[in-house]
Order: structure tokens, then sequence, then C-alpha cells
């Protein structure tokens, strides 16, 4: 075959789609995480994209867009193209946004798909000293002998522990007073110092001052008990039956993103979640690693997405 005839071959091989396309990626995936660098999202994010990475053989880099609940990241990947380079670390708050905020430059259900649930955060519910309670069950009874006496903390309005509480709150019909602060560092602050008395903290931001015995666990909020406090009961099973609130941190994609891309993503996602150093690192931030498919996380997207716009709705919380 002479060049002319093989120039023309390869120019039907174009047209007709006939050369194979690089497989996926080549070239580095850009992770957008919503939060300030050293949080939770980022040090999951980290840690399990960063096996991800490795195992694919591609830079997965890490862009931190902190701002406004993880609204002003969220919007970055919203409107980046669905080619599987874009992805997202974010937390539940993700979904609370959508109902918090009067308008978002995006549509939270629409405009992401969810490629894999990384861990669970459940919180813990939380007492100063001071307040003369052991159990979930005592705290509900002393909360109805002193309605509107006990203050309660939360790292803000529409927040994991804020929501937490709400739920707590409906579910048992007390009357606590919510004092919202700006970030779980100021929220166990209070509760250290016994400005508030109580708060339904992520497990992370409590745990040493638990160990240390300036803090009191009265109950964890998931279903199963946590591996880091093994010896506290759930709050189903110690007054509250039926309640499990269990925030989440996972990663998305814009809409659009090829299925097969999603897929093995998510693949290697679980894959990461099962090595043992990453297991132990998680466990070190009372972090639950969780996994599952895309159609699971997608299930518990739209359930999760349903019952955090009635407890934010029961709460009043509003951000124009």
């Amino acid at each position: 075959m002479n060049r002319s005839m093989l120039f023309a071959a390869l120019s039907l091989m174009l047209a007709a789609g006939g050369v194979p396309a690089q497989p996926y990626p080549n070239k580095p995936v850009r992770v957008v995480i919503p939060w300030p660098a050293g949080g939770s999202n980022d040090v999951v994010g980290r840690i399990v994209l960063q096996k991800v990475a490795e195992s694919l053989g591609q830079q997965f880099v890490i862009d931190n867009r902190a701002g406004a609940a993880g609204s002003i990241g969220a919007d970055v990947v919203a409107k980046a193209p669905g080619d599987g380079y874009t992805l997202m670390v974010h937390s539940t708050t993700h979904l609370g946004n959508a109902t918090i905020y009067k308008k978002l430059p995006y549509d939270t259900l629409k405009d992401f798909v969810g490629v894999g649930l990384l861990a669970a955060q459940p919180g813990v519910l939380t007492v100063h000293p001071s307040l003369p309670v052991k159990s979930a069950a005592e705290f509900i009874a002393l909360a109805k002998s002193r309605p509107a006496q006990i203050n309660y903390s939360s790292s803000g309005n529409g927040s994991a522990p804020h929501l937490s509480m709400a739920l707590f709150i409906a579910m048992t019909g007390i009357k606590i007073v919510h004092v919202p602060y700006k970030g779980g560092g100021p929220q166990v602050t209070a509760l250290v110092s016994g400005e508030t008395q109580a708060s339904l903290a992520t497990i992370s931001t409590v745990l040493t001052h638990i160990h240390s015995g300036r803090l009191r666990p009265l109950g964890v909020s998931s279903a199963q008990r946590s591996g880091v406090l093994p010896d506290i009961p759930t709050i189903g099973e110690s007054g509250v039956p039926g309640y499990e609130m269990n925030p989440w941190i996972a990663v998305f994609a814009p809409a659009g993103t090829p299925k097969e891309i999603i897929s093995r993503l998510n693949a290697e996602i679980n894959k990461a979640l099962k090595l043992p150093d990453v297991s132990k690192s998680l466990a070190s931030q009372a972090l639950d690693p969780w996994g599952g498919t895309p159609d699971e996380f997608d299930a518990r997207l739209k359930a999760d997405y349903e019952k955090y716009a009635k407890l934010i709705k029961l709460t009043g919380a509003r951000i124009d």
C-alpha cells in the first residue's frame, strides 16, 4: 500500500470512528471538595481517591472550593462537562442546601449523578457532665421536666447536628433551645464550656472530649453502634425506637457523565474502601466506610432528600 492509499484508509477509519478511544482516564481528574482543607469531607476524599488514582494510574487533583455550605463548589461541578474529568466530594449538606437556601444556581438532583458513597459520619447525643443524665431516656425525661431550659449547640442552621437534633425533638416531643454556631469547632467549644448543655454532634468532633470525661455520650445516631464507641447504645435502642440519622460523605459527577465511567469509578471506590489502611485511617476519624452500587446510592439520595427537606421545613431554617 502506497502512502496516498494509507492516508486515505486512515481518513476513512477516523471518519467512521474506527480508531478506539483512549481508556478512561487518560488525563488528570479534578476533584472539587466544596469545603476547607482538613475537614472530614477533605480528609475522606483525599484518603480514598488517592487509592483510586494509584489504581487507575492517573492523577486525581483536589480542588478545595469552600463557601456557602458547599454550594459554591457544587455550582462549579454542576456547570462542568459530564465527561468524568470533574468530580465532587460532598456530604448530606448537599441535599439540605436544596431546601435551606431560597435559591441555588443549580438543581440538586437533576444536575448531578451519584458515583458512590464513601463513609458515614454518625453523630452522638452528648451532654455536659453538669447535666444529671446518663442515658437518652433520662435526657428526654429531664427535658420534659424543664421545657425550653436546655440549650443545644449545632454547627449551623441546616447542618447535620441541627437536623439530627431536630429529628430527635420531633420524635420525643421535648422542647429545647437551638443555638447555632459557625462550624463544628465552636459548636463543641460551647458544649465543653457549659455554654450549651447538649449537642448531637458528629462523633469525630467530640470523641477526644468523651474519652477525657469532659463530655458524656448518651446514644449514637446511626442504626448500629459505632466501632469507636462500642459501649454506647444507639438512640433507637435507648429511648427513641426507630430513630436513625446517619449523614454521609460521597462522590458525585456532573449530570450526563457516561454510565460506564460511573461504574468504573464506583468499582474503584469500593475496592479502595476495603483496603486495611483505608479502613484504619477512616476509623481514626470516627468514620465508617460505606460503599455500595450507584443504584443503591441513588435510592439513598432520593430518600434522604425527602427526609432532610421535611426536617428543615420543621425547623423553619432558611437562608436567602
